[in-house]
């Protein structure tokens, strides 16, 4: 694996994308309106904005589901009846560069193909309620592609000669017994003893923390001083911090406590906007990324109507963050976000605080006021599958919105509903055999889970292209990490922490 790039490396990637967003110094609003589920409401401010858009996306990679690439076949068994389809491992492309492999933890939803993943966290999903999902993770850690030799795995699992093919069937089998509770089982005999084995050692291993969030994604504060803290939670080596694109013009640095400038940070740093004295009450953007290898077992969650997938492998690959600063003289000065709850099925609409007037506006139907200096999180329900999009405008043409889908249940019961587009028969996918055949060549199926009885979406896969020194796209070993460890060594740190403290903040 190459190394990992240091100091501004990373930086120059992606500071040309940066530079061509619109300025983000902006002016604070004086009333908000929240339209879409949310209800009109008001803002306690000064001054005028400019419109902004941000997606909903705690950070991480962000990445473009090719199809499923290593398959077998395997039968699914609802109410009496047996219904085949394929198991096996999805390829995604990263935006930014590079490349995921992922088993599906939703068996009973749609696949979409090219649909658009987002890194996320077990609670965004139905992995947050899932009592099991500790299992998953650790049957991604002992199986494949994570160990890659095939010959040691079928020995110790003691299930006869495993093709990459039926490892990785035999893997997504038993990862669908936890994920869905589902009765399923591998057609081929190695493939389904190597599900029975891994179902019955498998043993609660702690979510892995993100490939890089800020921690809060928004925050706020007065003219004059330093607003934050915003710390760096990543898995990478370094991260390249680029700076507010309109910061010549503002003034606003980003700094350490002691207003030195930051331009990079590992993970636990803590940086500030330092916001000049004279500076119109408005907001700023920092943007953050690295280059990394995102840890397994990390939740990607789609932003259309598309099945969760769990991380089984990673190249080295692009991740990013956005935090945003609001500042003012006087009055109040809000700070808001969202993130999904799949526990409270809705999404959490966090609003801050630091000004020195109570912050008032309505949300969901009714009136909420957050104190000077305090913070306040409202559940606003939205109904399952269904996408959201709230967006929070006011006079001069401030807005701030979040979109997304729902998706945090797994379906009790497969949809009946006709398949319209053409896929290609389970019967195709031919007989396995005992040969190593080439990772990722094995298929043309967009959708693991998917018959005439779970509907799915088909396409035509991209098999990953090896050449020379590349060959070796994602991080494999012969022998599984010990439990409580991220796949680069450091201590577990949950996102569900993560959110805790932002809370709490």
């Amino acid at each position: 694996m190459a190394p990992r790039p240091k100091g501004n490396s990373v930086f120059a990637k992606f500071a040309a994308s940066v530079a061509r967003r619109r300025g983000t110094v902006r002016r604070l609003t004086t009333a908000a309106v929240v339209s879409g589920v949310v209800a009109s409401g008001s803002l306690i401010g000064a001054g005028t904005a400019v419109a902004a858009d941000s997606t909903q996306h705690q950070g991480g990679a962000v990445a473009t589901l090719n199809g499923l690439t290593t398959f077998d076949r395997a039968v699914l068994k609802v109410n009496g009846k047996s219904h085949p389809i394929p198991a096996g491992v999805f390829e995604l492309t990263v935006d930014g560069g590079g490349r995921l492999k992922t088993y599906c933890v939703d068996i009973h939803n749609p696949t979409q193909d090219q649909a658009k993943y987002l890194e996320t966290s077990w609670s965004e999903t139905s992995l947050g309620t899932n009592q099991n999902a500790g299992k998953i993770r650790w049957i991604l850690q002992h199986s494949y592609p994570q160990v890659d030799d095939l010959a040691e795995l079928a020995k110790e699992a003691d299930t006869g000669p495993l093709t990459q093919k039926t490892a990785a069937a035999g893997t997504q089998v038993a990862i669908w017994r936890y994920s869905d509770a589902a009765d399923v089982e591998a057609v081929d005999p190695a493939a389904e003893k190597l599900a029975d084995w891994l179902q019955k050692k498998a043993k609660k291993v702690a979510e892995p923390r993100a490939s890089l969030n800020l921690e809060p994604n928004a925050v706020s504060g007065k003219a004059g001083g330093r607003v934050g803290p915003v710390t760096v939670r990543t898995d990478a080596d370094q991260v390249s911090l680029a700076p507010p694109v309109d910061a010549a013009l503002s003034g606003v640095k980003i700094t350490d406590l002691d207003g030195q400038p930051v331009a990079s940070a590992v993970n636990g740093t803590e940086v500030y906007f330092d916001v000049p004295a004279g500076a119109p009450d408005g907001t700023a953007e920092l943007t953050a990324q690295a280059a990394t290898s995102i840890p397994v077992g990390r939740a990607f969650a789609a932003s259309t109507k598309s099945q969760t997938q769990i991380l089984a492998g990673s190249s080295e690959s692009t991740v990013s963050a956005t935090a945003k600063a609001t500042w003012a003289k006087t009055g109040a000065i809000p700070a808001l976000s969202a993130r999904k709850n799949c526990a409270k099925g809705g999404i959490d609409i966090t609003a801050g605080n630091q000004g020195d007037a109570p912050l008032t506006f309505e949300l969901a139907g009714s009136t909420h006021t957050v104190p000077a200096g305090a913070s306040k999180v409202i559940t606003v329900p939205v109904a399952e599958d269904r996408p959201y999009d709230f967006t929070i405008t006011a006079p001069g043409g401030f807005q701030q919105t979040f979109k997304g889908i729902l998706d945090c249940k797994i379906t009790g019961v497969p949809s009946t509903e006709t398949v319209t587009a053409t896929e290609a028969p389970v019967s195709q996918l031919g007989p396995a055999s005992a040969g190593g055949a080439a990772a990722g060549l094995e298929g043309d199926l967009a959708a693991t889970g998917g018959s005439n009885y779970t509907p799915m979406i088909a396409g035509t896969a991209v098999a990953l292209v090896v050449i020379g020194g590349g060959a070796i796209f994602f991080l494999r070993k012969k022998k599984a990490p010990s439990g409580g460890q991220t796949e680069a060594g450091h201590p577990e740190q949950t996102d569900g922490q993560a959110e805790t403290s932002e809370s709490d903040k």
